[in-house]
């Protein structure tokens, strides 16, 4: 069935909800309930699959989805995101240099 358009914006009809309004409801739920909730309860799912499937799960789906990448990219995929990483992490050692000469001149 359809919107009904007989019923106010803030009006609830039991036998039916829109898709619109379900939404709506929703997004006012997680608004009190805050982002630190969400944070927590995905800490706590994180920590009990760590716990049920153990070290083994995880290597099993980085070899996984890492062979799904090397399935998916060219031959020289993993040099250029290599070069990007090393440019990164020389700006962020140039940064790191430059800040303690400011601080200790």
């Amino acid at each position: 069935m359809g919107e009904s358009s007989d019923l106010d914006e803030d009006e609830t009809s039991y036998g039916e909800m829109t898709t619109r309004e379900a939404g709506r409801r929703g997004g006012e739920k997680t608004k009190q309930r805050g982002k630190e909730f969400y944070q927590k309860i995905g800490s706590m799912g994180g920590v009990a699959t760590r716990n049920t499937k153990g070290p083994d799960f995880y290597r099993l789906i980085g070899k996984i989805g890492g062979n799904k990448v090397k399935e998916n990219q060219p031959p020289d995929f993993y040099q250029k995101i290599g070069e990007k990483g090393g440019a990164k992490i020389k700006a962020m050692l140039e940064a790191g240099k430059k800040a303690l000469k400011e601080k200790h001149p």
